[in-house]
């Protein structure tokens, strides 16, 4: 399940006024190439050396017949102080520049931080030394046949920037149309408005020490940074919604039990536009999923928006985390960026955004049609990041070692991460796994995964999706990549919501509750590799998909209106009865994590948060995505369930197992790893498994082949919209069975998940248990 509105530049921008063009009068000097012929990818940017009295300028273009860095004293709302010609290394398309910092102070007069932004030239649009801002000098075509859409009116922001000043739609310029393409907005010079990289030095603090725990052990709660704390009256009214904020959250996730936080995007977005009017949703971009740059912490979430604030600071966060032991995710775009696609409308197919990378090559960044005249598109918000080109796929390298080993992150989920399989440039989409020189293969090979027993590396967590083609890719990726198992949300949902509408056998249900070894076996892979979720951000929270038949995007703000969003949820609102939908929460929270895999919970879901039925809420920067952090009795026992049943899969290493569960018995102890198990009692087999009316499903582990503290555990899941008599099976030789919890409306309150020691006894092998409809026991053996 895919959100596919989200909002670019383009579609913020439908009629705002115009600037007219400003006069230029700059100084223009050439400098030599720096002395090495053959620049690092690595050292692309704006880049001080290690004496910081040199700072050099380097980007690539294998396209362009000029480029100039225009260097400016603030991010926004002044003209350029120089213009410096860049000279090309034919052998590496890298244009380049190196300027002593005593020039820079004392000829341009630039004494604090350096703003800077790129123009270029090319085949479409020759350069003319008659040329000026806002003129159409030289021009020749928007695209040629090649794909070149230069155009020297746009200044252009540095894909290797650190940080960026900020965005390029701001309340003090709202015009969009400057960074345009086509007739009306060619000429339109965008210098004073765009955003601009910030040149700067290495960067100091620690980070901590990253943990270096088994993926299989980890517990994953995805959350906004911003929405994190924005309505947290336990934070300083500074720091609400930001890095610093999020900082002081680190000791509740950790009682919570959490071990990794997986922050929403947090690299530069066009988002400053929420602000404009902070009671409207136009234009606006909460989620974040349109990057801008892919190096750049963003700025809207730094208390501290300094040049250099918001690194310092993200920083300064990542060890909090890691001080508390958790791990720190961030959800990538390498997909499509924040340029966007074509604009549509009456000339739309020649009106293009011009930021970045298309401004500096685009046939180099982007995947385009046959004849390089349009995006090649399976992301639904304008067009495929070109994968497979070498310099593009250097960006990426480059942007996530530059997140693991400056900023600290431990891993990383990859948005539409099928598009990372492409082996096609130009023309066609086709995802093949197999291939070494797609993206995904170099990122495993170039940044290790983490291995299976822990230790240095990266957590790399695919979405294993994208739109069209080949690109539903679930349980098919390569080695070292974990995904988002969709299969596991969809059955276990259909199981719950769905009964007689959807058809899912038994066997389906022990297939994802035991990790899912018809995807992740056949090639290798684990049980780990399956990251299981009920929910996500894109969706209901965990509370809607029990409490809603449908989604409610259209209500007002600040809960809405919200466009788009998925129309097959395979939600149900219980038939509005509420102590039932508390109920499936429960139940769904324990399918999470009592399962074999990785379990992610959404930030909220611990205390039940709505969204009020918006299952689309990538644009409300509002109460609808802030958690709340008041909590009612009905809340807090959820919140104390969720702590509890974490507890307890975090103490049962049974529940978290390295490779998939055996049928056999393999310590000679007379009980299997794993049997399933009929309601009756009775192993279950094929036949039971085939079946599509049978309901119910229980499962034993033996828990002295895992270390575990428990000698067996069991779970029983009833399906059925009736009560169902569950038969105990055998607990070991002098073992009873003790009841951990039963998600029945029967059992709430602070208590649903008992302590260790306090669990109530049931009795031994053959005794009978009645659980309620579509409710789930857990018992242990001692």
């Amino acid at each position: 399940m895919r959100n596919t509105q989200r909002r670019g530049i383009a579609a913020a921008i439908a009629e705002h006024r115009r600037f007219g063009a400003v006069a230029l009068l700059a100084l223009t000097t050439a400098w030599p190439l720096a002395a090495s012929a053959a620049i690092d990818a690595q050292q692309l940017g704006a880049r001080y050396d290690a004496s910081q009295t040199n700072l050099a300028f380097r980007v690539y273009s294998s396209r362009a017949t000029r480029v100039e860095a225009w260097l400016y004293k603030a991010g926004s709302g002044t003209q350029e102080v120089a213009r410096i010609a860049l000279s090309k290394d034919v052998a590496s398309n890298v244009w380049s520049a190196t300027l002593p910092v005593s020039t820079i102070k004392t000829t341009y007069g630039i004494t604090g931080a350096v703003y800077y932004g790129y123009r270029a030239w090319g085949p479409n649009w020759p350069y003319s030394a008659a040329w000026t801002k806002g003129s159409s000098t030289g021009f020749v075509s928007d695209v040629d046949a090649a794909g070149n859409r230069f155009n020297p009116n746009k200044l252009l922001l540095d894909p290797y920037a650190r940080e960026i000043s900020q965005d390029p739609n701001t309340a003090a310029c709202p015009d969009g149309t400057i960074y345009a393409s086509g007739a009306l907005h060619r000429h339109k010079d965008s210098g004073a408005c765009a955003a601009k990289g910030i040149a700067l030095a290495p960067q100091s603090g620690s980070i901590g020490s990253k943990p270096g725990r088994p993926l299989k052990d980890e517990v994953v709660y995805e959350v906004h940074v911003r929405g994190l704390t924005r309505n947290d009256d336990s934070v300083p009214a500074g720091e609400r919604g930001t890095y610093a904020g999020a900082a002081r959250k680190a000791a509740y996730l950790a009682s919570l039990g959490v071990t990794a936080v997986e922050f929403l995007p947090v690299q530069e977005a066009q988002n400053d536009q929420n602000d404009i009017d902070p009671n409207s949703t136009a234009g606006d971009n909460y989620w974040g999923y349109m990057t801008l740059n892919y190096f750049a912490p963003d700025r809207r979430y730094a208390a501290d928006k300094s040049p250099g604030g918001p690194t310092r600071e993200w920083k300064a966060m990542v060890k909090a985390f890691h001080d508390a032991g958790i791990k720190v995710y961030v959800d990538v775009v390498y997909n499509h960026t924040g340029e966007g696609g074509p604009w549509g409308g009456s000339d739309g197919l020649t009106v293009y955004n011009l930021l970045s990378f298309r401004g500096l090559d685009n046939p180099a960044y982007y995947s385009l049609s046959s004849d390089y005249q349009y995006p090649w598109d399976n992301t639904g918000v304008g067009g495929n990041y070109n994968t497979r080109h070498p310099v593009a796929q250097n960006l990426i390298v480059d942007s996530l070692a530059y997140w693991r080993d400056t900023l600290g992150v431990d891993g990383f989920r990859f948005d539409l991460a099928s598009v990372l399989g492409n082996t096609c440039q130009h023309g066609c989409f086709n995802y093949d796994k197999l291939d070494a020189a797609t993206a995904l293969n170099r990122i495993v090979a170039e940044l290790p995964p983490r291995p299976a027993g822990g230790g240095a590396g990266l957590d790399l967590i695919a979405e294993p999706w994208a739109i069209g083609g080949n690109s539903y890719q679930v349980g098919n990726f390569p080695a070292g990549w974990a995904e988002w198992n969709g299969l596991y949300r969809d059955a276990l949902r259909k199981k719950q919501n769905k009964l007689g509408q959807e058809a899912v056998t038994a066997g389906t249900l022990a297939t994802r509750f035991a990790g899912s070894s018809d995807l992740y076996g056949d090639d290798g892979r684990k049980p780990w590799h399956s990251v299981n979720f009920m929910v996500a951000h894109d969706g209901f929270t965990l509370n809607d998909l029990y409490a809603y038949n449908s989604k409610q995007n259209s209500q007002p703000w600040p809960y809405g209106p919200s466009d788009g969003g998925e129309d097959h949820n395979l939600s149900w609102d219980q038939g509005g009865a509420v102590a039932e939908q508390r109920k499936a929460a429960r139940t769904g929270l324990a399918f999470l994590m009592l399962s074999a895999g990785v379990p992610m919970i959404t930030g909220g879901d611990e205390a039940l948060r709505t969204q009020f039925g918006n299952n689309n809420s990538y644009n409300l920067d509002s109460p609808a995505n802030w958690l709340y952090w008041t909590r009612s009795a009905i809340e807090a026992d959820h919140e104390t369930y969720t702590r509890r049943l974490i507890a307890f899969r975090k103490a049962h290493p049974a529940l978290r197992p390295s490779a998939f569960y055996s049928g056999a018995d393999n310590n000679g102890n007379v009980m299997e790893q794993l049997r399933w198990f009929k309601p009756d009692g009775v192993q279950a087999d094929a036949a039971y498994f085939n079946a599509a009316d049978n309901h119910a499903i229980a499962w034993r582990i033996d828990g002295s082949e895992f270390a575990d503290p428990a000698s067996a555990i069991y779970v029983a899941y009833n399906g059925w919209s009736g009560p169902v008599n569950f038969v105990l099976p055998w607990p070991g030789n002098g073992k009873q069975w003790y009841r951990v919890t039963d998600t029945a409306t029967w059992n709430e309150g602070p208590n649903t998940v008992a302590l260790p020691g306090a669990e109530t006894a049931i009795g031994g092998e053959n005794t009978t248990y009645g659980l309620q409809s579509r409710s789930l026991l857990l018992l242990i053996a001692k």
